[in-house]
């Protein structure tokens, strides 16, 4: 089956349609698998925004489960944000939905705005996930922000990007559910319109000096019902490369652990070694392709995207192999340890004690570490694991076992990049075959 609901009209953009809760839960049933819908389970967190997307959004889930909670994000841009967080925290007790204000800090106006306000949002939105213990956030995107994106992704050449949104992708340790790409913002409106309920809409998207606004403005029903189509096709593309990815990783019994991988005597493909590469460099973006291809040939030790290529010694059987570690120059400096923090984009803390040790930081655990501590991995691979660190004194190195005990028995690191091999098949497959 395709992306789109099955009780599409023949345009989703005819502007005739509703979405009854019916509808919602069979999407939701096809974007499992979900948590129990019970009170000590974890909610399903959604992203509601007081616009009309994000209010049908709340409206249709909250006759799909009753363990949800909604963030309302405040980037401090606009003064008049204040009455519409408000108006969308009322509606959403008045649809018993329990609900939080999260604030963005320092977002100054400037170049890119957009898209630092974006990423800001969804920095707060996981951090807020995190602690509501939500493994699931839903998010409003729809079917005209879908054809949008495929259009300004065509006009930079954007190649895989022309798949769009993902219905369901990882971002961090959080899974992104897009339940409503199918229905197009004049539906959810109607839907709206029909179940008595009001909705704001933000000033700023009718603002030209916005590229998606001024490609909104320009796009008719056809041209938008031609993009969400080529987003199907592209999907299927993408979703077919990563069956093979998953498929060759299998077969070559490549083995991905802690933030390295090794790949055996003889190397991946070029689309398994970016998925790898991108992956281990906690990278949003895949590395160039042409890159990848010259690293192949040449069958040397290398470095590209943040990680490192070498021959070397590592596993139970102790053969030569080839491995990919991230490189050192490009990790990130220490910081301060935190509950839930996130050190090199890739590895964050958890912490099961009482009270966390002041003046801890988090960083690579550098060199050092003697041959019997190192178990059998190499002194270049051990130097890039995460540790714990106090007075420029190595505590402990969580995924060695050694170091500090009570540390080691109240702390770890989980391996959560933002990017994982395959950011969507895991989740996909359930939805799209």
């Amino acid at each position: 089956m395709t992306g789109l609901p099955e009780e599409r009209d023949s345009s989703v953009f005819t502007g005739q349609m509703t979405v009854s809760r019916a509808d919602f839960q069979t999407i939701m049933r096809r974007l499992g698998p979900w948590l129990p819908d019970v009170p000590d389970a974890p909610p399903v967190a959604l992203a509601v925004s007081g616009g009309g997307d994000s209010i049908a959004l709340a409206w249709l889930a909250a006759s799909w489960r009753r363990r949800l909670i909604a963030f309302v994000v405040d980037h401090g841009l606009r003064p008049e944000f204040a009455d519409e967080a408000a108006s969308a925290l009322k509606t959403l007790s008045e649809l018993g939905i329990p609900a939080e204000l999260l604030k963005v800090r320092d977002l100054p106006y400037g170049p890119a705005l957009a898209r630092r306000a974006r990423d800001a949002r969804y920095e707060v939105l996981i951090d807020a996930c995190r602690r509501a213990g939500a493994v699931d956030l839903l998010v409003a995107h729809q079917a005209d922000d879908q054809a949008e994106t495929v259009a300004m992704r065509q006009r930079r050449g954007s190649g895989a990007g022309l798949s769009g949104m993902a219905w369901v992708s990882e971002r961090a340790d959080i899974r992104i559910v897009r339940p409503l790409l199918g229905y197009s913002r004049e539906t959810l409106r109607n839907t709206l319109r029909q179940a008595g309920l009001g909705w704001c809409d933000d000033p700023s998207n009718e603002n030209e000096r916005a590229e998606r606004v001024r490609v909104r403005k320009q796009l008719e029903p056809v041209e938008k019902q031609a993009l969400l189509r080529r987003a199907e096709k592209a999907a299927e593309e993408r979703i077919s490369q990563e069956r093979a990815i998953i498929h060759e990783l299998m077969q070559t019994q490549c083995l991905m652990s802690w933030g390295w991988a090794a790949l055996g005597e003889t190397l991946p493909s070029v689309d398994v070694l970016a998925a790898l590469i991108r992956c281990i460099g906690g990278s949003d973006y895949l590395p160039p392709l042409a890159a990848i291809e010259q690293l192949r040939e040449k069958k040397l030790p290398g470095t590209l995207g943040g990680v490192r290529l070498l021959w070397g010694k590592a596993g139970g059987d102790r053969r030569d192999q080839w491995l990919l570690i991230r490189e050192v120059a490009a990790m990130q400096p220490p910081v301060p340890a935190g509950e839930d923090q996130c050190w090199d984009r890739r590895f964050v803390l958890r912490y099961s004690g009482k009270s966390m040790p002041a003046g801890l930081t988090m960083g690579a655990a550098g060199a050092g570490l003697s041959r019997k501590d190192r178990a059998g991995l190499p002194a270049a691979l051990t130097a890039t694991l995460p540790a714990l660190w106090k007075d420029e004194q190595r505590l402990c190195v969580p995924h060695l076992g050694i170091g500090d005990q009570k540390l080691l028995a109240d702390m770890a690191f989980d391996f959560s990049p933002p990017s994982p091999v395959t950011a969507t098949f895991r989740w996909m497959n359930t939805y799209l075959t």
